[in-house]
């Protein structure tokens, strides 16, 4: 029998702003983010995750109580993402820079929601818009459309 949630993962490391809570259902877990970098080809670089006390969690701990869609969980979580951040990530040919990828990947690829919830993220900003945001404001907004995107993924 295979489990539900796997062996949780350590924290990648502190989080580099006050965690945010993220609510599902009844349960309360913490969104964290890395002190983020900047790449010299404009990209904006970090790793954000959801943990409870004994570690990260799974994105199946995230998903809707019925079971998690067929789809993998990064299929869901990235739209939602670039919603929340609509207008701030550049489009480029008609493409919006942005990058989300497991940190790990799952050990059963047929059950793509029993992996960590933690995710390289990157961005391209829009620099007009990026320009007036201090760098901590910019991680904050970041970690902010992070954790709506990964309580919207408990909705059917």
């Amino acid at each position: 029998m295979l489990p539900l949630v796997p062996d949780p993962l350590p924290p990648p490391g502190p989080s580099f702003l006050r965690e945010q809570t993220v609510r599902i259902g009844e349960r309360a877990y913490r969104a964290g983010i890395s002190r983020p970098t900047e790449a010299p080809d404009g990209w904006w670089l970090g790793i954000l995750w959801v943990v409870d006390d004994l570690g990260v969690v799974s994105f199946r701990q995230v998903a809707p109580d019925a079971g998690p869609p067929a789809d993998p969980p990064l299929a869901r979580l990235g739209p939602a993402m670039s919603g929340a951040l609509s207008g701030l990530i550049l489009e480029d040919d008609g493409r919006l820079q942005m990058r989300l990828g497991l940190i790990k990947p799952p050990d059963q690829p047929d059950r793509p929601w029993l992996v960590p919830l933690a995710v390289r993220a990157a961005f391209r900003f829009e620099p007009a818009r990026a320009a007036t945001m201090p760098p901590n404001v910019l991680a904050e907004t970041v970690l902010a459309a992070f954790r709506r995107a990964v309580e919207g993924l408990n909705r059917p």
